[in-house]
């Protein structure tokens, strides 16, 4: 009898945040594929007339190219939605997760940071290889017809390898740091995790320009004189001091374009895809650079980076009341305590809870952007900017008519037809 009132009241415990998280997850996936369908459906009732602002400069042939080239990654993503959805209920309340946990047990690794490393790393190659097939059919199907894709079959299983491998290099090591004070750094080890992840990504941000960006592609000095000597004069202007200007060789991999700024602190470079050098000219180059600009002006990088620190803070003090109680692991599939099981646990789980606020975050995005593009009109050119952009969108074949209840969910960037009316605002 009290052996029954002990499984009930267990019960009681663990079901509503069963239900929460089963309810969250069947909803964020019916939220995705809804307005997955919805922006197909949207763009391709919207294929064959391209938008008055824009048709000077796409022809028909290039709007339909970049609506097709969007419902054909929608498609695939909506997909993915499904699987990855699938996959979460199977390591959690499937009991995929005490699967693996108890094979390791049964291979008498009794060494709990070890088993738990192991445990951790197998979980993410399952998912790894989950996600493959698609990231393959993505590049040597969807780009390659639409003609974007430049990477060889051993050109993607290098950089499989290289991924992997830099994977195990940084993030092992952290991992068992990580497992190391769960165990033994007491009551506040969240918080000494949290000063270690943050010095990690400060690290990371520092070494990456000349250390590990280097081992994807190749990054060469910008030798072209006249536009060097431009970009150095608006770079000085907008008090910006960079390491360096650089081309990278984004051609052979995609003939998507761009440019960006990477780095922090001393180590920033300017970098440009050579396929953007190719396609603008250096008016255009100048305000994509402006615009870029706008974000260091700004303090974009740095708010990010002061939102994600804050965002892991309380994240790692929340798992650090999570992991002493049983309900957490029991709720969710797990039925022996452990501290890597806290740990995969709320990295599974935590972006279910989380989806909802991505429109908000979408905006505050989008928001930057439209800060960035007001820089770029004062410092360089709204005109050049608008030409720019219409450029990439042609050739990057980005959809100029998004759905927008979907492009406000998830977009980073402001649509097309908003973004250069309020850039034209500037030329009138």
């Amino acid at each position: 009898m009290l052996h029954n009132v002990h499984i009930l009241t267990e019960l009681k415990s663990i079901m509503p945040f069963t239900l929460t998280f089963v309810s969250l997850l069947i909803a964020s996936t019916l939220i995705r594929l809804w307005l997955g369908g919805r922006h197909i459906t949207y763009v391709q009732s919207h294929r064959n007339l391209v938008p008055a602002a824009f048709s000077d400069n796409i022809t028909l042939d290039a709007h339909q190219k970049a609506a097709d080239y969007t419902a054909a990654k929608t498609k695939l993503a909506l997909i993915e939605t499904v699987v990855q959805a699938l996959f979460l209920f199977a390591l959690t309340l499937g009991g995929g997760l005490q699967l693996i946990d108890d094979s390791w047990r049964s291979l008498l690794v009794n060494q709990e940071i070890i088993r738990g490393a192991l445990v951790i790393c197998s979980a993410m190659l399952v998912s790894s290889l989950i996600d493959l097939p698609f990231e393959y059919y993505k590049t040597f199907v969807v780009d390659a017809q639409f003609g974007f894709n430049k990477m060889t079959h051993a050109m993607f299983v290098s950089d499989l390898i290289k991924h992997s491998l830099l994977g195990l290099a940084l993030g092992g090591p952290l991992l068992l740091l990580a497992l190391w004070l769960m165990q033994g750094a007491g009551e506040y080890w969240w918080l000494y995790l949290w000063l270690v992840w943050s010095a990690f990504n400060l690290i990371m941000l520092a070494l990456y320009p000349t250390f590990i960006a280097p081992l994807f592609n190749k990054f060469s000095p910008l030798n072209d004189e006249a536009l060097k000597q431009r970009i150095e004069i608006l770079l000085t202007k907008c008090g910006f001091k960079s390491q360096g200007l650089f081309v990278m060789d984004g051609s052979s991999r995609s003939s998507h374009g761009n440019a960006y700024f990477t780095g922090f602190g001393a180590s920033k470079r300017v970098v440009f895809f050579d396929t953007l050098l190719e396609r603008l000219n250096a008016d255009e180059i100048e305000s994509v650079l402006a615009h870029e600009l706008g974000h260091f002006k700004h303090k974009h990088v740095v708010k990010r980076i002061a939102m994600m620190f804050i965002v892991s803070f309380f994240g790692l003090a929340l798992l650090g009341w999570l992991m002493n109680q049983p309900w957490f692991y029991l709720s969710l599939g797990v039925n022996q305590v452990s501290n890597y099981m806290a740990l995969m646990l709320f990295m599974l789980v935590s972006p279910v809870f989380l989806f909802l606020l991505r429109p908000f975050m979408a905006n505050y995005s989008r928001q930057n952007e439209f800060e960035a593009d007001d820089y770029a009109a004062k410092h360089a050119s709204a005109k050049y900017l608008v030409q720019a952009l219409v450029k990439l969108y042609r050739d990057n074949a980005s959809t100029l008519t998004p759905d927008p209840l979907h492009s406000a969910f998830y977009d980073s960037h402001p649509p097309a037809s908003i973004r250069i009316s309020k850039l034209s605002g500037y030329t009138s």
